[in-house]
């Protein structure tokens, strides 16, 4: 949903709200039973709390039902629920919804609500704002903010769901944001949202995007992330991604693509989604198909191809629907699976590239 962009190896604040206090929506079931254990009540009141939280949606801790005065006491003094507002709110007129959510601490982030078929899958920010630079994303514009918190996303996805009248069955982290930029953060937000007694989102309908941090790849595969992965490629040269994607400098196309095959290795062959973003005059001639053809040749990939999404200022441009089908048919016949991906909410800046604060 967003294009990755140079990683810049600053020190990054979290939010400063609660300094001393908890957010329990970013909160494990292990750290629940180390709540419990605090307040001196019996370990099945986690089960209790993770229900209210995870599955109810409660926002308020005095009106969690089901736990002992001794423990909501212990919860209120030491923790709190992250519950950001909706600052703007607008609509696609193909049903995309794009959610503007201010924070505790005021900084905004966006949300996409993608409906399809009675089912409804969410687009995740993980950062306000990135540090990659990618010529072709209009986040990257802002540069990077600050990280957000597990609980921050946990609460993404719950004021999306509590707005929506399908249930959200599927979150792709491709909102503003390099997650594995912000790994910690991010790796204990797919445990809470992966959790069945908790948010119960399968691991197969979780995917994350990363522009290629190498190491972060492999630190996904060695802590058995329970989610999908997508790479975020879009060129079949060093020359070009180094120009549209700085981290590619830290990181070059044959480093990326082992870590890629070590991974699919590590998780027992599964399939690594890969994100090719169409820039008219600069990736999508035929000679970059076959190119990306040959990069895919039994790796186990699956290639979403995106017709880059303009935005005001932008020097790139979208490229014609006969180049687009051109490209996919070279990998086509190269039995290469491939999509094009139609992308929702243009009209309300709220398709791949676009979202920004």
């Amino acid at each position: 949903m967003r294009f990755f962009c140079i990683l810049l190896m600053h020190k990054v604040e979290s939010s400063p709200m609660h300094t001393t206090q908890l957010d329990l929506r970013g909160m494990s079931r292990d750290s629940l039973l180390a709540c419990c254990a605090a307040a001196g009540v019996k370990p099945v009141h986690a089960e209790h709390l993770t229900a209210a939280i995870f599955r109810r949606g409660h926002s308020d801790i005095a009106t969690i039902p089901e736990i002992p005065h001794r423990l909501r006491d212990h919860l209120l003094a030491h923790t709190f629920i992250q519950s950001p507002t909706i600052a703007a709110d607008q609509q696609s007129t193909d049903g995309t919804r794009k959610l503007l959510l201010k924070m505790g601490d005021g900084k905004a982030v966006e949300t996409v609500l993608i409906p399809a078929e009675g089912r409804l899958t969410q687009c995740v920010s993980t950062q306000v704002g990135c540090a990659m630079g990618c010529r072709f994303c209009l986040t990257a514009t802002a540069g990077l903010n600050r990280h957000l918190t597990a609980g921050e996303m946990v609460a993404e996805v719950m004021v999306g769901q509590q707005i929506s009248d399908h249930r959200v069955r599927n979150l792709v982290l491709m909102g503003m944001g390099e997650p594995l930029h912000n790994y910690a953060a991010v790796a204990e937000f797919v445990r809470i949202a992966s959790d069945p007694k908790g948010m119960a989102f399968s691991p197969n309908r979780i995917t994350l995007s990363t522009s290629g941090i190498v190491p972060k790849i492999y630190a996904m595969a060695e802590d058995q992330l329970p989610c999908n992965l997508a790479v975020s490629l879009n060129a079949t040269s060093d020359a070009v991604r180094d120009q549209i994607m700085p981290i590619n400098r830290k990181y070059p196309l044959a480093e990326l693509m082992r870590a890629v095959r070590d991974y699919i290795a590590a998780r027992g062959n599964k399939r690594v989604l890969i994100e090719y973003v169409l820039l008219a005059g600069v990736n999508d001639s035929l000679d970059d198909a076959k190119r990306l053809a040959a990069l895919m040749d039994g790796v186990g990939c699956t290639v979403n191809l995106l017709p880059f999404n303009p935005y005001p200022g932008s020097r790139f441009a979208r490229p014609d629907e006969a180049d687009v089908e051109a490209f996919h048919t070279i990998l086509a016949d190269q039995r290469i699976v491939v999509v094009v991906r139609r992308s929702r909410g243009r009209d309300i800046s709220a398709a791949c590239g676009q979202l920004i604060e």
